[in-house]
């Protein structure tokens, strides 16, 4: 989906128009009400609302500068919030900070990056310990045990043990995958991780995360360019433009309605033969997949 532009016209926020799944202790694993974030005096969203229950896959869309990945690091407590208020696994955010997996926006290894992939995940997990891990005793033994699962979790047996500089685009995202994985994190916070991969490796990678979501009972918030790669996939949809936010399922954001009144200007969402999105307004200029994608490989 090729997100809208638009000059930035006052925005009236939509608030969320469906309830999020609750656990049983009526908790919600994500809580904004009213938040808004500010950076060098200028407003980058507000009034935003969201509620987000266990085992979501929640899609954060907007277009560049709409302030996506600042929403992740307003969850990770890196950002604070200017007003309103943030909660996180019930608490600031920050705070539960060993319940959450992350993976930043990711840039290719080099060529000559000879670290192993499987030594890549542990950092996941002791990474933050100053020293060399020993290779023997408990500690060893049941780390060595969680890297084997995030490794199998994510299919990657058959090229953790080679250098991350030798695998493909697509196996050094499973890889960072694993590494976010390994701690067993409640919450699972991605930015952008497809952007770089080619279509076949974006819906195998998005296939991925939505099974990690289901079987494992994590919670996912994915910012992302493009909708269509995981569009069936997702519960929840954020999108953010013009420093205002509209939340819901996917079928009542991202209609010509909802983003009209988001951008202020008219926006039209159309539907392609192949059931792909296509967002018509002052749509982004088009990404050049020969570009974007050089050296995303197999998943």
């Amino acid at each position: 989906m090729n997100t809208a532009h638009s000059a930035h016209p006052a925005a009236t926020v939509v608030p969320p128009q469906a309830p999020a799944v609750e656990s049983a202790a009526g908790t919600a694993v994500l809580e904004l009400r009213n938040a808004a974030v500010r950076l060098g005096g200028a407003t980058i969203w507000s009034g935003v609302d969201l509620r987000v229950g266990p085992g979501e896959f929640v899609a954060v869309l907007g277009p560049n500068g709409a302030g996506k990945s600042t929403l992740l690091k307003a969850l990770l407590g890196v950002l604070p919030v200017a007003s309103g208020q943030v909660s996180v696994l019930g608490q600031p955010p920050g705070r539960a900070s060993r319940r959450i997996g992350y993976l930043p926006q990711r840039r290719s290894f080099d060529t000559s990056a000879r670290i192993r992939g499987s030594d890549l995940i542990r950092l996941g997990l002791d990474g933050d310990r100053w020293g060399v891990p020993l290779p023997f005793g408990r500690r060893s033994r049941a780390a060595a045990r969680r890297v084997a699962e995030a490794i199998d979790l994510v299919g990657a047996a058959g090229y953790a043990g080679r250098p991350v500089g030798e695998c493909s685009g697509g196996e050094q995202q499973r890889l960072l995958l694993a590494q976010a994985l390994i701690r067993q994190p409640e919450l699972l916070l991605l930015d952008e991780p497809l952007d770089s991969l080619d279509l076949p490796s974006q819906a195998a990678a998005a296939a991925l995360i939505s099974r990690i979501c289901r079987d494992q009972g994590v919670t996912v918030v994915m910012v992302a360019h493009d909708v269509n790669p995981i569009l069936s996939h997702l519960d929840r949809v954020v999108y953010l433009a013009a420093g205002a936010a509209a939340a819901g399922t996917p079928a009542e954001v991202i209609t010509g309605e909802t983003l009209t009144r988001l951008f202020g200007t008219p926006v039209e969402v159309l539907t392609a033969s192949d059931g792909r999105l296509v967002v018509v307004g002052q749509p982004e200029p088009p990404a050049l997949h020969t570009d974007r994608h050089a050296g995303g490989g197999a998943p």
